[in-house]
């Protein structure tokens, strides 16, 4: 009797051990997945120290004459664009866009172009030297431009080279790179889902949920668990106090459109003939948009430069030290002059700003709603504006305020606002710039890009 059992032992431990589970394949992606997203969050933690460093090196330097970034911001505006013209020309702008060029061009040349670990250097390295001369950029949007590009290379380097692996590793560092960045795993997730990917397969759930799971244990230990803008109790009682969220979601709706629009530079009418200049003369124009975002430092008291976290902050912390009644829509200008200089430089951040600075102008007509609740619903409402996601917006503004509260009248907002903002721009701004550079891609390939949710997948 005992031989049987014994075979019958055996025979349970062989299938134990051939589970999918066990499998060296399996333990070889969950290797490169944690390495991953352990090497994302540092770098994420790195690259916010690094760039509260060099703001704070700005403001000693602003502290000697308000008038110096007339001089400096032009100069360091125009080398940014010079330097960006060739081969570093991937590192420009905001960076979401490149990684959902890459999750539907699956060409390995134009993937190594876009997300090769020297650009995810000189992303972060030329983000700071624009933070440092006052550049009204975030570094959220180059983090997931960062946080994909370290998935990418590692996962080749692991073996994982096909096209559909690689995907599925660009996404989980995309996720990876908005969670380090805002201590927000949740919205990391949804971001990934609706914005970079516009789907959501269970083939690649569990790559994102390990990805932002080992990324956020990272952050906890070494940062501590906190709240971006810290803990917010406000609440919007049911009534007319309701009224805020219909304001919030069109106005903010509107203008987060707008700035769309007017960063999109479309190829007819008078924006067009922006990006004509900005074609013909890149670092001439570049010097122009520094000097525009000098004046409009000026004129704001220096309030305007930066990301912008400190303003949001104190508006939704009702702060004694909270910027004047103009900082919303001069932070918007500000933010375009910036992102029209072409120089690398996210804009999740600045428009948190300019979304809590117009909240706070929209709670002068409403007394009777509580001011911080006008100012979260403004913040999370202009976001979804601009981005064109929503969900990930009400995600990310209950995540960075600790507020659960709210969540109904927040995701109303930014559903009111995604609608607005179609009026000026119906594709959202990250989709619209990934589709023209897919479009280039086949263009110049005389290729089409296989098999999508979208045609003109991207942003």
């Amino acid at each position: 009797m005992s031989e049987p059992l014994s075979k019958s032992s055996n025979a349970r431990l062989q299938a134990l051990l051939g589970h999918e589970f066990f499998a060296p394949l399996q333990w070889k992606r969950r290797i490169a997945l944690w390495s991953g997203a352990l090497l994302v969050a540092l770098a994420a933690i790195l690259f916010a120290k690094a760039s509260n460093w060099a703001y704070a090196l700005f403001l000693r330097v602003v502290a000697h004459g308000a008038w110096i970034p007339l001089i400096i911001t032009p100069v360091v505006f125009a080398l940014l664009a010079w330097a960006t013209e060739g081969r570093l020309r991937a590192t420009r702008g905001s960076g979401i866009p490149q990684v959902i060029a890459t999750l539907h061009i699956e060409d390995q040349g134009f993937r190594a172009r876009m997300l090769a670990l020297p650009i995810a250097a000189c992303k972060m390295l030329l983000t700071l030297i624009a933070l440092a001369v006052g550049a009204s950029i975030g570094r959220e949007g180059p983090t997931v431009h960062v946080g994909a590009g370290l998935f990418y290379s590692l996962g080749r380097r692991f073996g994982f080279d096909d096209p559909k692996a690689a995907s599925r590793f660009i996404l989980a560092g995309g996720a990876a790179g908005i969670a380090a960045a805002f201590n927000t795993p949740l919205a990391g997730v949804i971001f990934a889902i609706e914005e970079l990917a516009g789907t959501f397969e269970h083939r690649f759930s569990g790559l994102l949920l390990t990805a932002v799971f080992v990324g956020g244990v990272v952050s906890l230990g070494l940062m501590g668990n906190y709240s971006y803008f810290g803990q917010v109790q406000a609440s919007l009682p049911l009534g007319h106090a309701w009224l805020a969220v219909l304001l919030c979601g069109v106005i903010c709706g509107l203008l987060g459109g707008l700035f769309a629009r007017l960063v999109l530079l479309s190829r007819h009418g008078p924006l067009a003939m922006i990006g004509r200049l900005r074609t013909r003369w890149p670092v001439l124009f570049a010097a122009g948009c520094g000097l525009a975002l000098a004046l409009i430092g000026m004129a704001s008291h220096g309030n305007v430069y930066g990301t912008g976290y400190d303003q949001a902050r104190a508006f939704v912390q009702e702060a004694a030290q909270a910027p004047g009644e103009g900082f919303g829509i001069a932070k918007l200008m500000a933010n375009v002059v910036s992102y029209w200089a072409g120089i690398p430089g996210g804009i999740f951040s600045p428009a948190l700003a300019v979304g809590a600075g117009l909240g706070h102008n929209i709670a002068y007509f409403l007394p009777h709603a509580p001011a911080a609740a006008v100012v979260l619903l403004g913040m999370s409402a202009y976001l979804s504006g601009v981005t064109g996601a929503p969900l990930t917006s009400a995600v990310i503004a209950m995540e960075l305020t600790d507020n659960q509260s709210m969540v109904i009248p927040i995701m109303a907002a930014c559903l009111l606002a995604r609608a607005a903002a179609s009026l000026f721009s119906p594709t959202p701004v990250y989709k619209d710039f990934a589709e023209r550079m897919v479009r280039d891609f086949e263009r110049q390939h005389g290729t089409t890009t296989g098999n999508h949710d979208d045609e003109h997948a991207g942003a």
